[in-house]
């Protein structure tokens, strides 16, 4: 041993700090807490639209007709957010809203989410012409847009709420499988799964008990990126006339009415059903993200 070289004493390395509770995780997180808050508000608003609105979302009153809301002068008592061109009370149909897109959004995301995860998991788990054959279906899904094809479908079978969600979750699906494939392609080589293989597991079982909890994690978190965007192209297809009927209120349909009296001053009817979507949005997103971040193993807190 070298003069002057003396031991350093060894140092136990520090265990990793415990992973904190979904509650404390989300405590810790003001922006998380936040969009939590907003999303839980807009959720009872739709589940309780119909007692707790103050008009009929849909109820005409030509004499009511473009009354500015509360806080600009020439307001109509009761009316807080003003009325539309048609005197339909502009808060009713944004809680009315609320709930087509939230439900236009919740089921299309379990649609495609199921569909996508069930053609990802056979694809990557078998492999050879079942994986090349569903890659490929999801590359031509990829290459459609949307909007031509809610073109096709209202053309040939009409529009309607339901046929809008078939719409959407039918088309939505190659992100899931394919985000799916790539994460069982890595788990049928793990150990445990070979294991269960030479034991004599049928390939349900082995898919049921070893793969799906390892894939759950990555299709939380698309699914949660998602919802978003459904909940915005709905508004988008709304405002275009290609999705929820005009008698069915829905915040898209809210604005595309709107747009006809932006240039003539009445702003608020486009706006503020857009304010409202946006927020949503955002909390739905910033949501996505802390559950990206709980989820994660790497990151550290």
């Amino acid at each position: 041993m070298a003069q002057g070289t003396a031991l350093q004493p060894y140092e136990a390395e520090a265990p990793p700090a415990p992973r904190p509770t979904p509650a404390r995780a989300l405590a810790a997180r003001g922006d998380a807490l936040a969009g939590a808050a907003v999303l839980l508000a807009a959720c009872f608003v739709a589940l309780l639209a119909p007692w707790i609105s103050p008009h009929d979302p849909i109820g005409q009153n030509l004499r009511s007709a473009l009354r500015p809301p509360f806080f600009l002068p020439g307001t109509l008592p009761g009316f807080l957010l003003g009325t539309d061109g048609l005197g339909r009370d502009v808060l009713s149909y944004i809680f009315h809203g609320f709930r087509i897109s939230l439900a236009v959004g919740l089921s299309a995301v379990a649609i495609s989410s199921v569909l996508g995860v069930a053609l990802g998991v056979w694809a990557g788990y078998r492999g050879g012409r079942a994986d090349t054959l569903i890659m490929r279906l999801a590359d031509f899904q990829l290459t459609l847009p949307t909007v031509l094809v809610a073109l096709a479908v209202i053309a040939l079978f009409g529009s309607g709420v339901g046929k809008l969600i078939l719409l959407i979750g039918l088309t939505h699906w190659a992100v899931y499988a394919r985000t799916v494939r790539g994460s069982v392609l890595a788990i049928r080589e793990r150990e445990f799964v070979e294991s269960a293989r030479a034991l004599g597991a049928p390939a349900w079982t082995v898919i049921r008990r070893h793969v799906l909890p390892n894939v759950m994690t990555p299709i939380l978190i698309i699914a949660a990126v998602e919802l978003p965007r459904v909940m915005l192209l709905e508004s988008t297809l709304s405002f275009l006339g290609l999705g929820v009927p005009p008698t069915v209120p829905s915040l898209g349909g809210a604005i595309a009415h709107g747009y006809g009296y932006l240039l003539s001053g009445y702003w608020w009817l486009t706006v503020l059903p857009g304010l409202a979507l946006m927020v949503v949005v955002i909390a739905i997103n910033v949501m996505g993200d802390w559950l990206r971040d709980l989820l994660d193993p790497r990151m550290v807190r």
